[in-house]
């Protein structure tokens, strides 16, 4: 049987999708479209219940529903291509970087720059929304800025996030850096080289041509 998987383009799966094509497994895809609420129709929320992306359906027909445990399985399933470090500091330092890129840089500062309207107060004064809304994506924009200098201060000279090896961290990491491109927010020297290097891969040239992007 061969992977499901379960994706919207530009999204936090680009990641994964690179993971994937890394690998040369065989998937297919199915879109989610969000803004058409996909992630909420009963066929999507029987396996995924959480109505979140990615979700990768395994072989057996049992379901993963986070980029981290997505990755995690993919790299230790396939080993021998060290998405993972063998080294126990090194693999825990890949998790953390990846832990940081999805829970912090993307949960809590991007959330705040795309899907705005979350953080409004229930009950706000119409005439209050484009003030409140300003604010809360600057707030975001500074939880984004903060985060990649914190990233910034513990990436190495060269090669990518953790040594010499291509990981899960750099997948992460590669997305979020991908939305800052996009939403003009610069990266400090080292995630902007970090970045280029990634994107130079050709794995990573081909999924963007996938995704509509050129």
């Amino acid at each position: 049987m061969t992977l499901q998987f379960h994706m919207t383009p530009g999204s936090c799966t680009t990641g994964i999708h690179i993971l994937l094509e890394e690998l040369e497994l065989p998937f297919q895809v199915t879109i989610v479209n969000l803004q058409a609420a996909d992630h909420r129709q009963p066929a999507y929320l029987a396996i995924n219940p959480k109505g979140t992306i990615p979700t990768l359906l395994l072989d057996d027909g049992t379901a993963l529903t986070s980029f981290p445990s997505i990755a995690y399985w993919l790299a230790r399933r396939h080993p021998r291509k060290r998405l993972l470090n063998d080294d126990p500091f090194l693999a825990a330092r890949t998790l953390e970087l990846l832990d940081y890129a999805v829970n912090t840089v993307h949960g809590q500062g991007f959330t705040r720059i795309f899907t705005t309207e979350r953080y409004l107060p229930e009950g706000l004064d119409p005439t209050e929304t484009a003030r409140w809304t300003a604010a809360i994506t600057a707030q975001g924009q500074t939880i984004v800025r903060e985060a990649f200098a914190v990233v910034e201060a513990g990436l190495p000279e060269g090669g990518y996030a953790t040594g010499a090896d291509f990981t899960i961290a750099d997948a992460a990491l590669f997305y979020v850096f991908f939305w800052a491109s996009k939403t003009d927010i610069p990266l400090p020297p080292r995630c902007q080289a970090l970045f280029e290097r990634i994107r130079a891969r050709p794995v990573v040239h081909q999924v963007l041509r996938e995704e509509g992007y050129r």
